[in-house]
C-alpha cells in the first residue's frame, strides 16, 4: 500500500477519532477530572503546531505535532492509567489504517506516548512542543463545575486561572506562560503545589527546542 500524507485537517474530520475523544472525555467526566474534550485537544494541536512554525520547523512537522496534540488523551477512553502509552497504540493502529507513513506514525506516537508527566520526556521536537502545549493550558473553562473548587484543590487552582496566553520571544528565545490568578480564590503557593512537576517538565521540553521556559503569575516572574 502507498503512503499517503495525512493532514490535520483530515485528522479533524475523522468520525473515528472524534468518537475515541468523545468517549474518552466522558471516561474522564465520571471520574471527576477536567475537560479533556475537544476544546482541550484543539488547543493543544494549535499550540504545538504553532510552537514549531514559530521556531521555523518545517509545515509538515509543524502539522504532525497538531496532529499528536489533537489525538494525544485519545488513551483515556481504555484508562486513567497508562493513558499516553495505550493513546500512542491506538493512534499506531489509526493511522497506519489510514496509510500514513511509518516516519510520520513514528513522530507522532512517539510524542504521545511522551506527553503524560508521569513518564514524559520531550525525545524529539514534536513531544517537546505537545508537552508545552498540554501542561500549560490551565484555565477556569476546564472545569466543569465549581461546586467541586472548596474541596477538589485541581479544580480550585484551573478556576483561580482568569486568562493564560503561552508567548514565544524569538529575540530572547524565552517561552513565558503568563497567567492572571485570582488569589481569593487560590493561593499563588497552591498552584505550584499541584503543577511543579508540570512546570519542571515544560522547562525540559522549552530547553530541548532551546528555549529558557518561564511563568509569569499576576505580572510577577515566578520561574
Amino acid at each position: 500500500m502507498e503512503n499517503k500524507q495525512i493532514t490535520f485537517e483530515q485528522i479533524k474530520k475523522s468520525a473515528e477519532i472524534r468518537t475515541y475523544i468523545k468517549r474518552a472525555d466522558e471516561s474522564l467526566t465520571a471520574l471527576g477530572f477536567t475537560e479533556h474534550s475537544f476544546a482541550h485537544v484543539t488547543k493543544c494541536a494549535i499550540v504545538s503546531g504553532n510552537i514549531l512554525s514559530d521556531l521555523g520547523y518545517d509545515e509538515h512537522t509543524a502539522d504532525l505535532a497538531r496532529i499528536a496534540g489533537y489525538m494525544h488523551d485519545i488513551g483515556n477512553v481504555i484508562n486513567r492509567h497508562d493513558h499516553a502509552q495505550s493513546g500512542a497504540i491506538m493512534a499506531f493502529r489509526i493511522l497506519d489504517k489510514m496509510g500514513m507513513s511509518p516516519d510520520d506514525v513514528s513522530a507522532i506516537i512517539t510524542a504521545i506516548g511522551n506527553h503524560d508527566e508521569a513518564t514524559a520526556a520531550p525525545v524529539n521536537a514534536i513531544s517537546a512542543a505537545l508537552i508545552l502545549a498540554d501542561k500549560t493550558d490551565v484555565r477556569r473553562s476546564r472545569v466543569r463545575s465549581n461546586a467541586s473548587i472548596d474541596f477538589d484543590i485541581h479544580d480550585r487552582v484551573n478556576y483561580a486561572v482568569e486568562s493564560s496566553e503561552l508567548s514565544l520571544d524569538k529575540l530572547t528565545k524565552t517561552l513565558t506562560l503568563k497567567m492572571s490568578i485570582d488569589t481569593q480564590i487560590c493561593p499563588v503557593m497552591d498552584y505550584f503545589e499541584i503543577f511543579l512537576s508540570r512546570m519542571l517538565l515544560c522547562r525540559k521540553a522549552a530547553d530541548y527546542l532551546g528555549l529558557t521556559f518561564h511563568i509569569n503569575v499576576n505580572g510577577q516572574i515566578l520561574l
